[in-house]
């Protein structure tokens, strides 16, 4: 397992890049933050596809490292998306993310995207990481923390 402190780091070193913020880490379990900027709007005030998409992508990979640690290889193998409303322009998006199946291979989470403060949610993703081997026994097996 992995604390809020060691992913943000991680986060901050490997990703220095993204505006999305880690709010907490729970039991399978993440919530993040994005602020939104004037260039991540579309004609009409409403928040880029590409921004809710790697908020919610980004929401999935922080439950998963919670889980299993720091594995820096788990990839996203898909993620499935589905837009509902309107985002506020003058709001972060917040994702909170659950996973659904954490395997020794694959971990399966779905992340709901609002915009701060709002009940109901702009979008809604469910995503599917790979998790590569760390410890392999003489037998060629792998093992994860599971905590």
């Amino acid at each position: 397992m992995a604390t809020q402190q060691e992913i943000a780091a991680f986060i901050a070193a490997e990703f220095p890049q993204t505006r999305v913020r880690i709010l907490e880490v729970g039991d399978r379990t993440a919530t993040v933050a994005h602020e939104v900027g004037v260039a991540e709007l579309r004609p009409g005030g409403t928040v880029s596809g590409p921004v809710l998409m790697a908020t919610a992508d980004l929401a999935l990979y922080v439950a998963i490292l919670g889980a299993i640690g720091i594995v820096p290889l788990t990839v996203t193998t898909s993620l499935s998306f589905n837009f509902m409303r309107k985002p506020s322009a003058d709001r972060r998006i917040v994702g909170v993310c659950k996973l659904l199946k954490l395997g020794r291979t694959l971990a399966v989470g779905e992340v709901s995207l609002y915009s701060e403060g709002l009940r109901e949610p702009v979008a809604h993703a469910v995503g599917t990481y790979a998790i590569p081997p760390v410890d392999a026994d003489s037998t060629g097996r792998t093992a994860h923390c599971r905590g």
